[in-house]
């Protein structure tokens, strides 16, 4: 099957390349930043990956992570670039290491937030070394908020030889719309950064595809208009359609063909329960809400024990309630919950 959602992004891959000659060019001012947005299955991670296939000179190195799949924790992007990787040598402390790499063996106790932020970076930093490198953040929409503040930070790392790539749906669709509205706002307002986003195909495109995919010939309109309807130009839908008829020509493929795509999602979603997601009407306390502001920093329970001069033993029962009241399972869901409801919550300053 021909990689679909490369037919009619000539020119972002362009684009994506002079970010690239900007990182190895001796006089880069600046860190190079490339941001793209589109809806589930348009193409962003198959267009970054030919991208990067493409890059002259190769990168000597590529630094790609995502969100787990299931239940998020934090530094996710970080944990899955040290995966496998001998981190010995970077001099860093083994503990905060193990941590950021979500280690079972690590430490129950961490280091202050700022503390470890400074770290990850400095982890990035010194594998990365002296580049050129590519780092790819994939669905940064679907990302835990420490490994979001990460990249941003990254994106203003100086002298920092690489260029960032970061992909990601729309905030609306995004686990914390309002955290990654701000993370992408704080992404393309760097100097100089590449905002692409990618769209639907139209129907000369699609009929492109028909023709590479029928060995050359001639679709007819019907068929053109037909398969655009159906999938909405959605490349990923376009290729499932596709590969289901493999073996089938034009025309059988025009008398299998189902109705229209509903308009009312985005094709290609699928519909899941948000474990984070919860009424808007709960009842939180001002301690509880203090509370929060610490999970969402990051903090353990005896961080937060600390900030907010109470006993451990307090904190603990404040974090109960907490995952009670909004029907979280952990404490990083009640964090993605608080910061997807809005809430006006900020933990003490790390001095």
């Amino acid at each position: 099957m021909m990689p679909v959602s490369m037919v009619g992004r000539a020119g972002e891959l362009a684009e994506l390349d002079r970010a690239w000659s900007a990182v190895v060019s001796p006089r880069r001012p600046a860190p190079s930043v490339a941001v793209l947005t589109g809806a589930a299955g348009v193409g962003k991670s198959l267009l970054v990956a030919a991208a990067v296939d493409a890059f002259t000179p190769r990168p000597a190195l590529i630094l790609s992570g995502a969100a787990r799949v299931h239940g998020p924790a934090p530094y996710d992007w970080l944990a899955a670039v040290l995966t496998g990787r001998d981190t010995s040598r970077l001099g860093l402390p083994p503990d905060a290491l193990a941590w950021l790499a979500q280690q079972p063996t690590a430490p129950r106790e961490r280091y202050a937030p700022g503390t470890l932020l400074r770290l990850a970076v400095r982890t990035v930093q010194l594998l990365v070394g002296a580049g050129p490198a590519v780092l790819v953040v994939d669905d940064l929409h679907a990302l835990d908020p420490a490994s979001v503040n990460l990249v941003g930070e990254l994106a203003t790392v100086a002298n920092l030889p690489a260029l960032l790539v970061v992909a990601s749906r729309p905030p609306a669709d995004a686990v914390a719309p309002e955290l990654t509205r701000r993370a992408l706002a704080r992404l393309t307002g760097v100097r100089g950064a590449v905002r692409q986003h990618l769209g639907p195909l139209r129907p000369a495109e699609v009929a492109e595809i028909l023709t590479q995919v029928y060995a050359g010939s001639l679709p007819s309109g019907r068929l053109v208009a037909s398969v655009w309807r159906c999938t909405g130009g959605n490349p990923y839908a376009l290729t499932e359609l596709l590969a289901a008829h493999a073996g089938e020509g034009p025309d059988a493929l025009l008398r299998r063909l189902p109705g229209p795509r509903q308009p009312t999602a985005p094709v290609g979603r699928v519909a899941e329960a948000d474990p984070v997601d919860a009424p808007l009407d709960v009842e939180l306390t001002a301690r509880e809400i203090e509370v929060l502001g610490c999970l969402v920093a990051g903090m353990s329970n005896k961080q937060v024990a600390k900030a907010l001069g109470i006993s451990v033993r307090t904190v603990t029962v404040h974090v109960s309630n907490l995952l009670r009241k909004t029907g979280s399972a952990s404490r990083t869901e009640v964090a993605l919950w608080a910061v997807r409801q809005r809430l006006s919550v900020a933990a003490p300053v790390d001095g």
